[in-house]
């Protein structure tokens, strides 16, 4: 298999990422792994994909960090490969992360692997349902029994009608952006301080208001789904729990939170059948889910993290699971001389 991945920027990865983790699985499973920045795709005039991309020079590595190490080194291989060519192109670019340093690279990823699309490539997760997902309003268009309450609008006396009517304790937070950033919660006491926070939210675009659950101060539960089914490898799923450390709400692990093993319950189980069948309309092959008791917090499809917090519970490899599904995808489109739609394809 010809994989390529596409990141934000090949100098800002780190060893401990998902996206490293399913390169490494990748090259030990003896498959040729290409590594490319979305400032290095390029659209030729013969109509077709390339990129400046990298590879590791060895067919084997136990560490990501020598792995990562040597791909960002003078030792890696260095083309301008045919994106064309590739099996699979894997988009593991998060937009949040490019929206405002580099605003031209947010939708790079995603442009490019429509075109490359185009000529057989398998693109995941698929390019046309990542567009729907480009904001958290995306995640308004799941049933509402699984979402918390959401007001998501500029208008400061609607936010604070909002609070009023949830008894004073809100979260907000921006509609664009990932990792926790800007996320206040509110509560009765913080009255007097709440057009500071909405103004501080509302810089950068709009703001969502939303429901305090109260299950969150235990934290969230982060559950993978691959194909638009809970991610199972050998027997284990790939989900961990991620809890707050003291008073900040946040349980985002760069953002001060820690973790913790995760217990997939029938509760859980039912939410991930409930979001099923709008992730296989959409195309998205890997995501995580953000779960609190009986509710969504969030649903990521732009490079989920968290693979390697799973396994360090579990005791099993899930990207060398997730490989292996990608494999049986490129076996299916060559049956069909690569012939298949792309959003079919992506949950098959």
């Amino acid at each position: 298999m010809k994989l390529g991945i596409v990141v934000n920027d090949i100098r800002t990865e780190e060893p401990e990422y998902t996206t490293t983790r399913l390169a490494i699985a990748a090259v030990n499973l003896e498959h040729e792994v290409w590594v490319m920045g979305v400032g290095d795709l390029e659209y030729d005039p013969d109509d077709r994909v390339r990129a400046q991309a990298r590879r590791a020079p060895k067919s084997r590595y136990k560490a990501l960090e020598v792995y990562l190490r040597e791909l960002k080194s003078s030792k890696a291989i260095v083309e301008r490969v045919p994106v064309d060519e590739f099996d699979v192109l894997l988009l593991r670019n998060d937009p949040a992360s490019d929206a405002i340093s580099r605003p031209w690279a947010a939708t790079t990823g995603i442009l490019f692997g429509r075109m490359a699309m185009r000529h057989g490539v398998i693109v995941l997760n698929d390019p046309n349902g990542l567009t729907k997902a480009t904001t958290k309003m995306y995640f308004q268009s799941f049933p509402e029994e699984v979402r918390p309450k959401t007001l998501i609008t500029r208008n400061r006396e609607e936010i604070k009608a909002f609070a009023h009517s949830q008894g004073g304790t809100i979260v907000l937070k921006p509609l664009q952006g990932s990792g926790g950033q800007s996320v206040f919660l509110v509560r009765p006491e913080d009255a007097s301080n709440l057009n500071q926070m909405i103004d501080a939210v509302s810089r950068d675009g709009y703001v969502i208001a939303q429901e305090y659950l109260h299950e969150a101060a235990e934290g969230d539960l982060r559950l993978f789904m691959m194909n638009g089914q809970p991610l199972r490898y050998k027997g284990k799923y790939a989900a961990f729990r991620r809890l707050r450390r003291g008073d900040d709400m946040r349980s985002n692990i760069h953002a001060g939170g820690t973790k913790a093993q995760a217990f997939v319950d029938d509760r859980v189980l039912r939410l991930a059948e409930i979001v099923r069948p709008k992730l296989v309309e959409d195309g998205m092959f890997l995501v995580g889910l953000d779960i609190v008791g009986d509710k969504l917090m969030e649903i990521n499809v732009f490079s989920p993290g968290g693979l390697g917090s799973a396994r360090s519970f579990e005791g099993v490899n899930f990207a060398r699971g997730v490989i292996q599904a990608l494999e049986r995808k490129v076996q299916y489109m060559g049956f069909y001389q690569r012939n298949f739609n792309n959003v079919d394809m992506a949950t098959l």
